[in-house]
């Protein structure tokens, strides 16, 4: 996860770079400036636990450290190693950076703010990763990049930041928006369009979602959930080893000291 999010980071600030600049810098400089992020990552997990206790947000935490492993699979290394230099490369030529790289009529809207929709009475937050408008075929394009597999999902979470772009642009043609999926492990993009089905799934999905989580809490309006007791645990233990709450099942499994 947090290889991911270091990516993404890197993009923006490429994007960002060579908007104002027109440079880019070069892949071997992109690849040592995450590989010195996941160092530093690793450096705060095993030295400043107290820091990241008090300051969650200005320290990174891994998921393996804080349970008690004192260096991070060797295993898990290695494919974040192979993965690096493969997006990097894939980043640079992708058809979205290719894009902005090779067009001048491209009106740039944001990249990785948080923004939030109105679904009924649900404030619902969104991160868009990168909006454009290419003005040569008056197309609005929304790009999430990926550095994991292909999922089923894709699409449908790229349509729910579509709604945001039509409510937030009074854009009344769906046909005018384009949502594209970087996929940067394998090198490859898809594209789709967005038609009335797909959004009203996406909403109907994202209700079920809600009603569901809402079925967790005592007092909705205060965010109060149930006792730990309702909350019935897995029984794929698989998911435990990923799990963000995983010492409130299992309180053998404490942090380290």
């Amino acid at each position: 996860m947090l290889f991911g999010s270091e990516v993404h980071d890197i993009i923006e600030e490429v994007i960002t770079y060579y908007l104002k600049t027109e440079r880019v810098p070069s892949e071997e400089q992109l690849t040592e400036r995450v590989k010195d992020r996941m160092n530093r990552a690793f450096i705060h997990s095993t030295r400043h636990l107290d820091d990241w206790l008090n300051k969650p947000k200005h320290w990174d935490m891994l998921h393996e450290i804080y349970y008690g492993e004192s260096r991070l699979p060797s295993d898990k290394v290695s494919k974040m190693k192979s993965r690096l230099e493969v997006v990097i490369a894939h980043f640079l030529s992708s058809r979205t950076f290719q894009d902005i790289l090779n067009k001048e009529k491209m009106q740039f809207i944001e990249a990785e703010n948080f923004r939030h929709l109105m679904v009924g009475q649900l404030k619902v937050f969104v991160v868009l990763d990168l909006v454009y408008k290419d003005k040569e075929q008056n197309k609005w394009i929304i790009v999430d990049w990926k550095t994991g597999k292909k999922s089923e999902e894709d699409p449908y979470q790229l349509a729910l930041y579509a709604l945001y772009l039509q409510e937030a642009f009074s854009i009344k043609d769906l046909d005018d928006i384009v949502i594209r999926n970087e996929y940067l492990l394998e090198g490859t993009y898809e594209e789709h369009q967005l038609t009335p089905v797909t959004l009203e799934k996406v909403q109907e999905l994202m209700g079920m979602s809600v009603d569901r989580m809402f079925d967790y809490l005592e007092e909705p309006g205060i965010n109060r959930p149930l006792s730990i007791e309702s909350f019935e645990q897995t029984t794929d233990t698989r998911k435990c080893s990923r799990c963000n709450f995983l010492e409130f099942c299992f309180p053998s499994k404490e942090p380290r000291s």
